[in-house]
C-alpha cells in the first residue's frame, strides 16, 4: 500500500503540549456530544460507539500528517504513567464478597465468558489459517497472533488491559490499528445482539425455566448500596485518589526496575513468558496492588470517583493509541474480521450453552458476557437494559474483568504464540 503523500511532509503540530491540548479538546467534544440530547447525536452514537470515535479522531491527525504519532512521546507517557494508575483505580473498587453474593451462576457464566475468549482466539486462528496459511509463522511485530493478544486483553478486561498486551507482546502499530477496528466492530455487533435479547428476557427466561427471584432481591440490594456510598467528592478526595493511583504507579516502576534484571540474569529462558519485560512486571504489580487495596478502606474511594478518574486516564491513553493509527489500514482487515467473528461465535456459543445447562437467567449470561467483551463502559448499558438499578452490577463484573484481564489475556497470548 502506498503511503499518504501528506505523511512525507513535516507535521503541522510538532509540540507534544499542543498535540495534548488538541486531543483533550477532541475527547471533551466526544463526551459532550455523546451525552447530548440532540436527536442527531443520539442516533449517531447509537450506531458509532464513542470509544471508536476516541480512537478514530486522533488517527485522522496522524493519517493526514497533521501530527507525527510515531515520534510523539505522549503514548509513552500515557502507557507508563497513566495506565498503571488507571488499573489501580479501576480494580480497587472490586468487591469480591459482593460478587460472590451474586450467586455461583453469575460467577460461572462470567468465567465461562473469559474461558471462551481465551480458547476462542487460538481456535479461530487455527481455523482461518487452515485456509490462509500465511497468517501463521510470521516473525516480527506485525504477526497476527501478537495483534490478537490485544483483542484478548480488550475482550477479557478493557482498554487498559489491551494496551498492556500491546506492550507485553510487542504488537506493531499497523497490526494493532487493524485489531482495534476488529475489536470494536465485532464487540459492538455482539452487544447489539445482547440488547435485543434483553428486550425479550422474560420470554426467554420463561422458556428456559430460569429462576429470576434472586435478581429481584439483587435490585433492592444494589440500590441500597449505591445510596449509602455515593457522595460529592471534595478536593481532598480527588488528591487522595491521585495519590493512590500515581503513588502505586511509582512503586510499580521501582518494582519492575529491580525484578526484571533479576529474571534476565537468573532465568534467561523465561523471556518467552514475558518475565524479561519491565512493562509486564509494572502492570502485574499495579493490578495486584489494586486488588489488595480492594480489601481495605481504600475501596471507599469508589464512592468519590476513583473509577471515573481511572476512566479519564484510560481515555487519554486510548486517544494516544489512536495517534499512532493509520486508518487506511482498515482496507486490509477483511481476513482479520473473519477471525474476530469466529472468535466471538465461540465465546457466544459457550455462554449460551452453559446458561442453558445451568438454567441461569438471561441477565447473568448477558452481563457476564458483556463484562468480558465490553468492560465497564458497556456492561452497565446491557445490565440497565434489564433494569436501571442493575447497571452497577455490570460495573461490578466488569471490574472483575479488569482484575483478571491482564493475567488471562497474557495466558491467552501464550497459547496464541504457540499456535502462531
Amino acid at each position: 500500500m502506498q503511503s499518504d503523500p501528506l505523511s512525507t511532509h513535516s507535521p503541522l503540530f510538532t509540540n507534544d503540549a499542543t498535540v495534548m491540548g488538541i486531543i483533550a479538546i477532541m475527547l471533551a467534544l466526544v463526551f459532550y456530544t455523546a451525552n447530548s440530547q440532540s436527536a442527531f447525536w443520539k442516533k449517531f452514537y447509537l450506531f458509532i460507539p464513542s470509544v471508536l470515535v476516541c480512537y478514530f479522531l486522533p488517527s485522522l491527525l496522524n493519517t493526514f500528517g497533521l501530527i507525527d504519532g510515531e515520534n510523539s512521546k505522549l503514548y509513552f507517557v500515557a502507557s507508563r504513567y497513566l495506565l498503571p494508575a488507571c488499573l489501580v483505580l479501576l480494580t480497587l473498587s472490586v468487591d469480591l464478597k459482593a460478587i460472590a453474593k451474586l450467586g455461583k451462576k453469575a460467577i460461572v457464566l462470567f468465567l465461562t465468558g473469559t474461558l471462551g475468549i481465551v480458547i476462542g482466539g487460538p481456535i479461530a486462528l487455527l481455523i482461518v489459517s487452515s485456509f490462509v496459511p500465511e497468517l501463521i509463522g510470521v516473525e516480527g511485530p506485525n504477526a497476527v497472533w501478537r495483534g490478537m493478544t490485544t483483542v484478548a486483553g480488550s475482550w477479557i478486561g478493557g482498554g487498559a488491559n489491551q494496551a498492556s498486551m500491546k506492550e507485553i507482546y510487542g504488537a506493531g502499530d499497523q497490526m494493532f490499528s487493524v485489531m482495534v477496528t476488529v475489536d470494536i466492530i465485532v464487540a459492538n455487533l455482539w452487544m447489539a445482539v445482547l440488547l435485543i435479547m434483553a428486550g425479550n428476557a422474560k420470554a426467554i427466561d420463561a422458556k428456559t425455566g430460569a429462576d429470576t427471584s434472586a435478581i429481584e432481591l439483587l435490585k433492592a440490594k444494589v440500590e441500597a448500596f449505591q445510596k449509602k456510598h455515593a457522595r460529592i467528592p471534595t478536593l481532598t478526595d480527588t488528591m487522595i485518589i491521585l495519590g493512590v493511583g500515581l503513588g502505586v504507579t511509582g512503586f510499580a516502576h521501582l518494582f519492575a526496575d529491580n525484578v526484571t534484571p533479576y529474571f534476565i540474569e537468573h532465568f534467561p529462558n523465561l523471556d518467552r513468558l514475558s518475565f524479561h519485560s519491565k512493562f509486564f512486571w509494572m502492570i502485574v504489580f499495579a493490578s495486584t496492588v489494586g486488588v489488595i487495596l480492594s480489601f481495605t478502606r481504600a475501596r471507599e474511594l469508589e464512592g468519590v470517583g476513583a473509577s471515573k478518574m481511572g476512566s479519564a486516564f484510560l481515555y487519554i491513553l486510548i486517544a494516544t493509541i489512536g495517534m499512532k493509527m493509520d486508518v487506511t489500514m482498515i482496507v486490509d482487515a477483511p481476513i482479520y474480521f473473519v477471525i474476530g467473528v469466529i472468535w466471538m461465535l465461540i465465546h457466544a456459543s459457550l455462554m449460551l450453552l452453559v446458561a442453558k445447562l445451568l438454567k441461569a437467567p438471561l441477565f447473568y449470561m448477558a452481563v457476564g458476557s458483556q463484562a468480558n467483551v465490553g468492560g465497564a463502559a458497556s456492561a452497565p448499558v446491557v445490565a440497565a437494559a434489564f433494569h436501571p438499578s442493575l447497571a452497577p452490577v455490570g460495573v461490578l463484573l466488569a471490574v472483575l474483568g479488569y482484575t483478571v484481564g491482564t493475567y488471562m489475556a497474557w495466558f491467552c497470548g501464550q497459547i496464541l504464540q504457540a499456535v502462531g
